[in-house]
């Protein structure tokens, strides 16, 4: 399916750069050597499909990893680039975070993470060497006003510790521990039933709606509240997870408490949701529901379905994934590779197959039979630790594999890597689940840890112990895991039968910073004691205090940092270029471009509102040749991509000149050092130089002939002090919140699912499930009008409108025009140009009107019914 193409291989060895960069957004800091056995541009240079093709950040931050099976391999690279198109630099207080969908969907937190994968993503990027990202998004959950860490069930005080099992640095698990403490307390003071001596919580927040258990009950998509082995798992690893690091860090008595805590609480795990006769972890209901479902009895053990034998969802094997269960509970595992129970050609199921609210559903989200990856993770981390952690003859490491195998093909779109919210377990189809601009390569699941720590079997341990156990086919000849951050040593770990693939020895071989230290000629477990002399894990970890902001960056709504351009295609304004985010496809898009420009050269520039020192910045260039996406060539809306960015092929300026605004005026940045040298695409264009202090920077393109020119992420790196002072400049958009009652926004009609006061607020939201917006959905109306009052007059030559729609309910009017008041009666302005001539979503919509002096403004938008307007942002300026 994914094959190496040799005809690209010359083009993107070409591309690649030699040595590290240096990373000004902190990335990588300190980080030790990179593989002794593979070479990184050889592994680039294998895949034609990569979107964000910067190998320098790959190499400095990512364990490069080989095998036989291609799928495997190629899969591993995907899931790395798939995680940089989540990475979100949210602001310089917070730093870098996570991202579940690509967009921010209103039920997340602030900047865009959802509580509900944070343990996956925390055990991804643990093996990440970048101290930075995996510090911010740890500090993220608790310090981060909006984070919302327990809106979804997860197990953040396990992962703190797994990542300390890695890392080893004493400094971040002191920083994490106060948070894993709070986290267990929020969860026993919000879910904890001291009667029944466990967590109780419904199935949708553990991300689970309409799962068969909430479907018997009267809310089918939530369900009624219940004791599942899912967070009550998760809550035994926590408190597990807190004994280890109160031990670590030298409180012994608190180490007792949670150890005791945690005791007890597998114990109840253990009597009450362990079926006997079934062999398997249920859900229990935590009270009476409808059709005679009895409170504390499990699945299908009362209600409609009592007495049938099935009931099983995978769920119930998320007692292992935690080494929970004491050793006799292992019958649990004959079901899940057998056919007649989850076992599928693209599975497993979520649920057993012949169980009586067995669906395979044909859109999302309902949990009761489809492939869901979320879980299909958590099942193979609970079979690594069954296969190496207990004794039993129910599944073998050739199982593993199989699974893992499967779950691998399943990553896969027009064959392409890809992967989204759920699939049909019966034919791979991702159909239903892909919802643009939303779950398109989802972030809800792991891969790479389970390469990691199973099929190559590093078993990470607090100690100085190294076990390593591959899960790995015994028919393999070679693989390798080259240039891991372990324990603060540079660690590879390779397989080579007869020596001849690697040439640096036969057999299981170990080695720390490029010198072997063990050796088996066996497939086989192997321990070893790391060497420790004069050794200091920290030392690798960067200061926070030593570390670089991007002050560009602007996700917190309000007028600075400011970002506008000479010229804009309508439907990729210049908010898509500091919004923190960064990936290069065409549908979903994240881009600025000057697409239809009648410019030889266009600029870009970021006011920050006051001086700030800037020493760095970052341009990250699109290129939209041979640039596919799985996704599709639509943008939201369904209009095609060309009539919303302009007919010109996007690719990267000829050259282009970095200015600052220094005495009054624009002057060429000094002293800069790029890399690379010439504009390259799909990859981070770093410009370093000594400290300016300034209140602006400015990027100008040279366009190559009959191209445009565009970003999707435009950022401004410099060394401050946190919080950074706050804005003074002069706000010149005259729609945005300046003080508690001026300017005023109102409209005709407002949906009771909107809010009028978002399209003034700042913040720029397109996509579907954000509800940054205002929307005259359900109005009687045949027009409606947004008016804004600037509380005294104002002169007004230009509006824009960010027009919003999902061609359901809302699309962009049929017409608009601008009226104003003119002191005793509304009158229209006279318009001079209007861009694009016919309205479009997903777009800004720029008029131009004879300079009027007014204090109330309005836009009176005509709709195209049975359609109506909306609006995301509405901005407004003097010229």
């Amino acid at each position: 399916m994914i094959a190496a193409r040799s005809a690209a291989v010359a083009v993107i060895l070409a591309a690649v750069g030699v040595g590290g960069c240096g990373s000004p957004n902190g990335g990588g800091e300190d980080s030790p050597g990179g593989p002794i056995l593979l070479e990184p541009q050889e592994v680039f240079a294998r895949y034609d499909w990569w979107d964000n093709r910067d190998w320098d950040w790959y190499e400095e931050r990512i364990p490069f990893f080989d095998s036989p099976d291609e799928e495997i391999n190629a899969t591993y690279y995907y899931r790395w680039e798939l995680l940089t198109k989540h990475l979100t630099y949210g602001s310089p207080q917070t730093g870098y975070v996570f991202t579940e969908f690509t967009d921010r969907p209103f039920w997340s937190g602030t900047y865009g993470p959802i509580s509900c994968p944070l343990g996956h993503q925390h055990y991804e990027i643990r093996w990440l060497k970048d101290a930075r990202i995996i510090d911010d998004f740890a500090r993220y959950w608790f310090e981060t006003p909006g984070a919302e860490p327990r809106s979804y069930s997860n197990w953040y005080g396990d992962a703190m510790w797994a990542t300390y099992k890695v890392k080893h640095d004493p400094e971040f698990l002191r920083t994490v521990f106060p948070y894993m403490e709070q986290q267990y307390q929020g969860w026993v003071d919000e879910r904890y039933d001291p009667e029944h001596g466990m967590f109780h919580w419904v199935g949708a927040w553990d991300g689970m709606e309409f799962n068969i258990n909430s479907r018997q009950t009267v809310d089918e998509f939530g369900g009624a509240s219940g004791y599942r082995p899912t967070l009550n798992s998760y809550m035994y690893a926590d408190a597990v997870a807190i004994a280890n690091a109160a031990e670590m860090l030298g409180d012994p008595a608190k180490a007792v408490d949670y150890r005791e805590r945690a005791s007890r609480l597998k114990q109840r795990v253990q009597e009450e949701l362990w079926d006997p006769e079934r062999e398997f972890f249920h859900h229990q209901f935590a009270h009476d529901e409808k059709d005679g479902i009895q409170a504390k009895t499990l699945t299908y053990q009362t209600g409609p379905y009592a007495g049938n034998p099935h009931g099983r969802e995978l769920l119930g094997y998320v007692p292992w994934q935690f080494n929970l269960p004491d050793p006799g509970y292992e019958a649990a595992w004959k079901f899940l590779m057998d056919p007649e129970f989850f076992a599928a050609p693209f599975g497993p199921t979520t649920v057993e197959r012949h169980d009586p609210l067995f669906k395979i559903s044909a859109t999302c989200c309902e949990w009761s039979g489809n492939q869901w990856p979320y879980a299909t993770t958590q099942t193979l981390a609970a079979m690594a630790n069954l296969l190496n952690d207990y004794e039993q003859n129910y599944v073998t490491r050739e199982d593993y594999f199989s699974l893992l195998l499967t779950y691998t093909l399943d990553q896969r779109m027009d064959d392409r890597p890809f992967i989204a919210e759920a699939a049909n377990p019966d034919n791979g189809s991702w159909d239903g689940h892909n919802t643009l601009y939303h779950s398109e390569h989802y972030f809800h699941s792991a891969y790479n840890d389970l390469i990691i720590s199973g099929l190559v079997g590093l078993r990470p341990r607090a100690d100085d112990v190294l076990v390593v156990n591959p899960l790995a086919p015994p028919e393999w000849d070679y693989f390798a895991l080259d240039g891991v951050e372990y324990h603060g040593y540079d660690l590879t770990i390779a397989w080579d039968r007869d020596g001849s693939k690697y040439g640096r020895g036969a057999g299981l071989m170990v080695f720390i910073d490029g010198e072997m230290i063990a050796q088996t000629p066996a497939l086989g477990r192997l321990e070893v004691a790391l060497p420790t002399a004069g050794h200091s894990a920290g030392a690798r970890s960067a200061s926070r205090k030593d570390r670089l902001h991007n002050f560009a960056v602007n996700n917190d709504g309000g007028f600075f940092p400011h970002i506008s351009a000479s010229f804009s295609a309508p439907g990729t304004p210049p908010s898509f270029a500091n919004d923190g985010n960064y990936w290069y496809t065409i549908s979903p898009s994240n881009r600025w471009t000057t697409g239809g420009s009648p410019n030889v050269e266009d600029w870009i520039q970021v006011d920050f509102g006051t001086e700030r020192p800037v020493s760095a910045v970052k341009l990250y260039f699109l290129e939209d040749s041979g640039n596919g996406s799985p996704a599709g060539g639509l943008a939201a809306g369904g209009e095609r991509v060309s009539e919303r960015t302009g007919d010109s092929t996007i690719a990267v300026p000829a050259d282009f000149r970095l200015e600052a605004w220094i005495e009054s005026d624009w002057q060429e940045v000094p002293d800069q050092i790029r890399r690379p040298e010439d504009p390259t695409g799909h990859r981070a264009n770093t410009v370093t130089f000594p400290t300016l202090l300034t209140s602006r920077i400015r990027a100008t393109f040279m366009h190559r002939p009959g191209h445009a020119s565009g970003l999707t992420e435009f950022e401004a790196w410099g060394s401050a002090d946190l919080p950074l002072p706050p804005p003074t400049g002069p706000i010149t958009n005259l729609a945005i919140t300046r003080d508690a009652e001026f300017p005023k926004v109102s409209a005709s009609f407002t949906s009771r699912y909107d809010r009028i006061g978002h399209v003034n607020d700042g913040l720029v939201s397109f996509t579907r499930y954000q509800r940054n917006r205002w929307t005259a959905f359900e109005s009687p109306n045949p027009t409606d009008w947004i008016e804004i009052d600037f509380g005294k007059p104002r002169a007004v030559g230009r509006l824009e409108l960010y027009l919003w729609g999902d061609d359901r309910g809302v699309a962009a009017p049929a017409d608009y025009e601008v009226h104003f008041w003119d002191g005793s009666n509304w009158a229209p302005a006279v318009r001079i140009a209007r861009t694009p001539e016919q309205p479009a979503t997903w777009a800004v919509n720029t008029i131009r009107i004879e300079p009027v002096e007014t204090q109330r403004i309005r836009v009176v938008l005509e709709h195209a019914l049975p359609l109506v307007s909306g609006l995301t942002e509405l901005t407004i300026w003097e010229k």
